[in-house]
């Protein structure tokens, strides 16, 4: 799965306080400024992006916490 894609996707849609470029990709993503309201779209946009959708499993702050954790989500779901 495209971690520069969900990079690009994190960077329009998770109104992070800090810059995508400064993250690594195991970064608290919540203690970078992404909040619950922020997280809604990001799943959205995800799932646009990735002609995905995120079951109710997968909607916890785990999914979201880390760059690692999306990708590796979003990889399981485009994989069924």
């Amino acid at each position: 799965m495209s971690e520069i894609k969900v990079r690009e996707i994190l960077a329009q849609h998770g109104r992070l306080s800090v810059s995508i470029d400064t993250l690594k990709n195991d970064s608290d993503l919540y203690g970078a400024g992404l909040t619950s309201l922020a997280t809604v779209g990001l799943m959205l946009a995800l799932e646009d992006g990735f002609g995905i959708e995120f079951p109710d499993s997968a909607l916890s702050r785990k999914t979201f916490s880390s760059i690692n954790a999306i990708v590796d989500t979003v990889s399981t779901l485009a994989n069924r």
